[in-house]
């Protein structure tokens, strides 16, 4: 007996210590067996749905059971089957349809026709951490489809919308493989990347260059506060969520789409040839006081060195994908393959893209399911400063003598003239750049007690890359030589993970709509760089060029590295009464190790309202508004995109430093920056005003909004004052207040009048942006920056209270020296005719002093574009659809420092040969052949030129073969298309594409970027 109550005292105390893991665990099983009691009742249902004008079946529409997690899509075909109670209600969605609730009613075959909705009101839109109705947010929120991202030739998704969301300013690089510059609502931030967050199916990325824009199902842009502040530490500069697409239930599918074309350089710049261009090194000798150097009628053409390098570069894009599955899982695969030739010789791209993906129902109330991605690029380089080269390269050098040796530009005696010749530094330049990226998610969807849903995902990417470049030792020109060989090995290693939770309650009950969610996040980022470099290294084949072949004696090995985390909790609460009224509110704390102390976390609050006023009595029989809603919000969000430990100060342990005592070597050190005491979080304020109506049957939509976006503490370079006598000449610190304000306008039509044949949509948006500094910690001294002249020390942009960020800023040019009298009398003395006559203002309210110096610069231009707009039009009849893409920027301007960065002898455009000063009367707006010399070559409103533009961004025609023929050819669909992109440009400005991008106190400086190009190709798309 005594041993009995022993074990029963054993029993009962394991008993109560397991008693808080199994009273979860009893709730859990009292839940599957109620889930199994419900099932029990059910009933099978199967059917077809279908939709549009002439009903066609659906593919990937959503049906749900109300009130539960049930669910499944349609197939291929349109068909579903589902199980559900005789008395359940089916819910069926599809973007681009109206939602429709059906009762069961003990039916078991249930047919379901959708409306197709022309408006967007009842579109499903991603927003942060779910997706919402379009008339139910409250934020401003533009989705763009997958399909109008994928239907351009755009290596990059980013570059797809273009044109298509107001208040979007994308900047596009010639560059293959380069990833474009996207701004949302104007330039918030200068120090760091003013590039917005990347959510990738929950996962965080600074840069998407990995994606195939086919593998993209829409994308989501958000750009105000109240959307933003969801994602807190990194919301500043807007937000992109990308959906990628998932399998669907059916048969398997399999879908080809590729094209083949090519690039070709619009508006070349056209430059002075042989003979021109000896005309005018003889005028720039006299202005030197120097005999003629050439004679000009020894020269003819010469070499035209853009046509010599540039060609029309071959483009071919590949996908092949296929997706199926069941009720109980779906799966979705792809691989993609891209090669974009450079328009210059000798330069390339190429990337290789595989994408997985599967989602498995294990049960009804779980969902499981994962993503992963894998790229692999290659890419043949060329150097930076090749198109400065092409722009002033001699046209009187020839590219070859006629012994097959190099032409020389030395053996013409030009001074500190030009002393490349490009196709030398094409030839001996050997660079390559190879990378590996793999990314990822899993996530699990647990639905329980009927309004609760707990997501629980982990991501994450993993990159690395090698830039091997090597010079050999050659000897080609007597300036262009090299006797030590070099091999110089760059590797980079990034690490990024993030591991989210949320749990979601959601209800309806009576006439409201409740839908609270709870987060929590980690991230973890990590980058190492490696850098190594050895000198005589064998001209051996690429993949026999090692290090360790190299001398010894030169050997350098250094490395670089960051890291850092974030700890973060989030909640939002969404809520309707009657359709009509909405609130939204959320706040996020994210705590992150780039700042200290006190400073290491942020609060991230928001809200919103709405009003439907189209579902109040007074209107809602008016027969006037289809839909209309008025919304307002107001957030906070941070910007993190900072180096890590900007407070933290550094010392150097560099070879300058070390000393040697009595034989002993002693490594010194010493203090390599000044630093804040205390940098506090970037974090920018922002209120939203929007309206949004649909008229006419749904056929017209109109969206207004209204947005004060205020960026406080703005951290950036502080430079140091002369009079400080300090070797630093900046600062890292929290240092202005910039805003941005401005109006977004979007209006849709989309209408089929009376003709089954034909359809058409027209859409169009506007943005309008102001930028301004209010305030900066030094007062009024301004922050100069932008290297736009042949000195160093003459900066061409200016950011002070009161104007935009990165403000050109220079002299006034009011005309031309005719004489040496005329500038000897003026306040520029030592000017010569020929010369740049600026205009006097340092004086007392604007009046001339009699002398020009420094203060007589005033503010020439902006380059923070005013106005961004753009106009989509699709039209469809029988077989054959035609969309025609419209984009353009006005009120923006843009400096041509390829005019005036000369440091001898460089080459002219021909323009300017045609235009310029060469004796008294010839011009009064062009210069000398002088311009690089005394003061004409400072910054000046001459160098400031318009960077509106409009063009015509895409045109493609397509045709669809007949579903009696496909159907005939075992294919669902086939459909070729020709397509031309940017192939009609107009501007005013003399170099090749006002798009400029550089980062915000630096851009729209064209220092011989490199061009865009049209692209004109071929494509196909079949699905079996």
């Amino acid at each position: 007996m005594r041993k009995l109550l022993a074990g029963y005292e054993r029993h009962l105390y394991a008993l109560k210590k397991m008693r808080t893991a199994t009273i979860p665990f009893l709730l859990s099983f009292i839940f599957l067996l109620q889930t199994a009691a419900a099932q029990a009742q059910d009933i099978k249902i199967t059917g077809k749905v279908t939709g549009g004008s002439t009903p066609a079946p659906i593919p990937g529409a959503t049906i749900t059971v109300k009130g539960t997690a049930r669910g499944t899509v349609t197939s291929n075909d349109g068909t579903y089957t589902i199980s559900a109670p005789s008395n359940a209600t089916l819910v069926v969605t599809f973007i681009g349809f109206s939602s429709k609730e059906v009762p069961v009613n003990n039916q078991t075959t249930i047919d379901i026709t959708l409306s197709e909705s022309v408006t967007q009101v009842e579109q499903v839109v991603v927003v942060g951490y779910g997706v919402q109705r379009k008339v139910d947010i409250t934020g401003a929120i533009s989705q763009v489809k997958g399909s109008e991202i994928s239907k351009q030739p755009a290596p990059n998704a980013v570059s797809g919308l273009q044109g298509k969301v107001a208040g979007v300013q994308i900047t596009n690089s010639g560059k293959p493989g380069a990833a474009p510059n996207i701004k949302i609502r104007g330039a918030g931030t200068i120090y760091g990347s003013p590039n917005p967050l990347y959510v990738v199916d929950g996962v965080w990325y600074d840069d998407i260059s990995f994606l195939n824009p086919a593998d993209i199902e829409n994308m989501s842009i958000l750009k105000d506060a109240s959307s933003e502040a969801i994602y807190g530490i990194r919301a500043a500069n807007g937000v992109v969520l990308i959906t990628t697409k998932k399998g669907k239930a059916g048969k398997p599918a399999v879908n080809y789409n590729g094209f083949v074309g090519f690039q070709r350089v619009t508006n070349r710049v056209k430059m002075a040839n042989g003979h021109e261009y000896a005309i005018m090194v003889n005028e720039l000798s006299a202005q030197n006081g120097q005999p003629d150097l050439l004679k000009p009628d020894d020269f003819g053409e010469g070499t035209d060195w853009y046509k010599q390098e540039l060609r029309n570069a071959m483009i071919t894009n590949h996908q092949l994908s296929i997706s199926g599955g069941t009720e109980k899982s779906t799966y979705s695969f792809s691989v993609g393959y891209l090669k974009q030739e450079g328009i210059v010789k000798t330069n390339d791209f190429s990337r290789f893209t595989a994408r997985l993906q599967n989602d498995f129902q294990v049960f009804e109330p779980l969902k499981i399911g994962y993503t992963v991605t894998a790229s692999v690029y290659n890419s043949n380089d060329v150097p930076d400063a090749i198109f400065g080269q092409l722009y002033n390269s001699a046209p009187i050098v020839p590219v070859r003598n006629p012994d097959g040796s190099y032409g020389d530009p030395s053996k013409y005696k030009l001074g500190n003239g030009p002393a490349n010749n490009p196709q030398v530094t094409l030839d001996f330049y050997d660079q390559t750049t190879k990378r590996h990226v793999v990314t990822g998610s899993v996530y699990a969807d647990l639905r329980f007690a009927k309004h609760f849903t707990f997501h629980a995902s982990a991501g994450g990417e993993y990159g690395d890359s090698i830039i091997r470049n090597y010079t050999p030792a050659y000897k080609a020109t007597t300036i262009q030589q090299n006797n030590i060989s070099t091999l110089m090995r760059t590797g980079t290693d990034r690490t990024n993970w993030i591991v989210e939770n949320t749990l979601t309650y959601e209800n309806k009950f009576g006439d409201h709509d409740l839908r609270i969610l709870a987060g929590q996040s980690a991230q973890q980022y990590k980058l190492y760089k490696l850098i190594a470099s050895a000198q005589n290294v064998p001209n051996n084949s690429e993949g026999d060029r090692y290090l360790r072949l190299g001398n010894t004696d030169g050997r350098e090995v250094k490395d670089e590295g960051d890291l850092y985390t974030v700890a973060s909790y989030f909640g939002r609460l969404n809520y309707a009464y009657k359709n009509k009224y909405l609130l939204t509110a959320s706040i996020r704390a994210d705590g992150s190790s780039k700042f200290f102390g006190d400073q290491r976390w942020g609060y991230f609050p928001s809200v919103g309202a709405g009003w439907v006023v189209s579902e109040e009595p007074f209107l809602k029989n008016a027969g006037i508004f289809d839909n209309l809603k008025l919304r307002a919000s107001w957030g906070k969000i941070g910007n993190a995109s900072i180096p890590a430990n900007v407070s933290v100060l550094r010392v150097a342990q560099d070879p300058y430093l070390t000393a040697i005592f009595g034989g002993n070597v002693n490594t010194g050190a010493s203090i390599n920056a000044v630093v804040a005491p205390v940098t506090y979080w970037e974090r920018a304020v922002g209120t939203d005003v929007g309206l949004e109506a649909s008229v006419l049957q749904n056929r017209l939509y109109i969206e207004a909004g209204f947005y004060n976006r205020e960026t406080q503490r703005a951290i950036f370079d502080v430079p140091f004052p002369g009079s400080v006598g300090t070797r630093f000449s900046t600062i890292i610190t929290n240092q202005a207040n910039i805003q941005n304000r401005g109006w977004e306008f979007t209006v849709n039509w989309k209408d089929e009048p009376g003709n089954k044949d034909f359809s058409y949509s027209v859409g169009a948006n506007l943005g309008i942006n102001n930028n301004k500094v209010l305030s900066v910690a030094s007062g009024n001294n301004p922050i100069y920056g932008g290297g736009a002249a042949a000195t160093g020390g003459a900066l061409g942009t200016r950011t002070v209270v009161g104007q935009p960020i990165g403000q050109f800023f220079g002299y006034q040019v009011e005309g031309i020296f005719q004489t040496d009298a005329e500038a000897a009398a003026s306040a520029q003395p030592f000017a010569k005719a020929g010369d740049f006559k600026f205009r006097d203002l340092s004086g007392s309210h604007g009046t001339p002093d009699g002398k020009i110096d420094a203060n007589d610069r005033v503010p020439l231009g902006n380059p923070n574009p005013k106005y961004t707009y753009g106009i989509n039009t699709y039209f469809s009849y029988k077989q054959f659809d035609l969309a025609v893409d419209f984009q353009g920027v006005a009120d923006v301007d843009v400096y041509n420092a390829n005019l005036g960065l000369r440091f001898g002898n460089e080459n002219f455009t021909k323009e300017f040969y045609d235009k310029r000063w060469h004796g008294q009367g010839t011009s009064n707006t062009y210069p000398s052949a002088f311009i690089g010399g005394r003061q004409n070559y400072l910054p000046n409103s001459f160098f400031v030129e318009s960077g509106s533009y409009f063009r015509i961004r895409n045109i493609q025609l397509g045709y669809s073969f007949p579903a009696d023929m496909t159907k005939r050819w075992k294919m669902k669909n086939l459909r070729l298309y020709l397509n031309a992109q940017n192939a009609f440009n107009f501007f005013k400005y003399r170099g090749f594409s006002p798009e400029i991008g550089g980062t915000p106190n630096n851009v729209g400086i064209d220092n011989s970027v490199y061009p865009l190009y049209a692209t004109y190709n071929f494509g196909v798309n079949v699905t079996f």
